[in-house]
């Protein structure tokens, strides 16, 4: 069984969402991010962008640590590539 380290990962989402629809996308990506240990979720609110991203100049910042192996991490990354309501993200091991 591989070993499981402790990553960071920063998400930014679009900046035109509601309240309902951030919370509706905030919590599908938790759920998605359920099948893996999170450690922690701490949400920074909506703030703006050093540069534009997509046309959009602030996002919503959320900051998850999670642990899990390499092979999850790159199944996140993947799926947060695919999902259009994220606009930005780093994954980095703690």
């Amino acid at each position: 069984m591989e070993k499981k380290n402790i990553y960071e990962m920063v998400q930014i989402l679009k900046e035109t969402f509601t309240k309902e629809e951030y919370k509706k996308a905030f919590n599908s990506i938790k759920d998605y991010l359920s099948k893996y240990e999170i450690k922690e979720i701490e949400e920074l609110g909506k703030k703006r962008l050093a540069y534009e991203v997509r046309k959009n100049k602030e996002g919503y910042y959320i900051i998850f640590i999670i642990r899990a192996n390499k092979d999850d991490i790159l199944e996140i990354e993947r799926y947060c590539r695919i999902n259009e309501d994220i606009l930005k993200f780093i994954i980095v091991k703690k």
